[in-house]
């Protein structure tokens, strides 16, 4: 039975996570090597808690027992005794792997594994563990507090009572789980960001501007934001790794990543984190940058 719950990473998706389970009710160790981060983390979690409690999402004291349930550390040794983990680190599969080769020699043999990749094979990234049965793929939307679904990806290996507690877990946070095969980018991003990167396409070709492609798509398929809007809000960074991971993994070319995609992320515009991407976010207002 799952009591607490460990999280890898205290990025945007890691403080989301750790948000809805600590709201559940659960233990959480949130985890980064970046102490810096990780204050960050919670003074980003206290602020999105307290536009619930404006909203009459929560109440007061359910945002205080909360914020009680969440400690943080920079070592993975504080996992020693949860009974459940999920990586929210960058979308990089090497990386991934070494923070699962760190992280299982600390953990009792009991404990769950997830990673919330978007896009890398579930069966590869449990192969790097020493427990490939009890892991899976658990694929969190963003903004985690405010999206309801959570893409459910067995790897090869992943055993039925593993699946059974993790699908379990996020039915008590919440969420609404959906199943996935484990092929690349599983379902969302497979028919979301060759949309995204087809719209970049658009821009490159100079069939429209940015504010065009956006507001096209916003008035015309009901969209509730553009997809270069949303490109900036996922991060072209994570945009790119999702399309690399499509064209290497199914080598079709439909899914070769626009090329104005990859001279942004070479030039570190990255969207709304780095404050610059198809939109420029240095003033009062986001401007179009094409």
């Amino acid at each position: 039975m799952i009591k607490t719950i460990g999280v890898i990473g205290a990025g945007q998706m890691g403080n989301g996570i750790a948000h809805v389970c600590a709201l559940a009710g659960y233990e959480v160790v949130l985890q980064d090597i970046n102490t810096v981060q990780l204050d960050k983390a919670l003074e980003t979690i206290g602020g999105n808690m307290n536009r619930q409690v404006a909203r009459g999402k929560i109440t007061e004291a359910e945002k205080a027992k909360a914020l009680s349930l969440i400690r943080t550390s920079n070592d993975v040794r504080a996992f020693a005794e949860t009974d459940f983990i999920v990586e929210a680190a960058t979308e990089n599969e090497g990386l991934k792997k070494k923070i699962f080769a760190d992280l299982c020699p600390v953990l009792k043999p009991s404990a769950l594994l997830a990673t919330n990749t978007s896009s890398i094979s579930v069966t590869r990234l449990a192969s790097s563990t020493d427990r490939p049965e009890k892991f899976m793929g658990m694929h969190f939307m963003n903004p985690v507090p405010v999206m309801a679904l959570v893409e459910l990806i067995r790897g090869i290996a992943t055993d039925e009572d593993t699946f059974k507690q993790v699908r379990e877990l996020t039915v008590r946070l919440g969420k609404q789980p959906a199943n996935s095969e484990d092929f690349p980018a599983f379902i969302v991003n497979r028919i979301l960001l060759p949309m995204i990167n087809e719209a970049i396409y658009t821009l490159y070709e100079g069939v429209g501007s940015v504010e065009a492609i956006d507001t096209a798509m916003r008035l015309g398929a009901n969209h509730p934001m553009g997809p270069l809007q949303l490109a900036d809000f996922i991060g072209l960074d994570t945009c790119l790794s999702i399309m690399q991971v499509l064209y290497e993994g199914l080598a079709d070319s439909k899914y070769r990543p626009c090329p104005l995609l990859v001279k942004y992320v070479e030039a570190g515009w990255l969207g709304r984190k780095t404050n610059r991407g198809f939109y420029d976010y240095r003033g009062e207002h986001p401007t179009p940058t094409r």
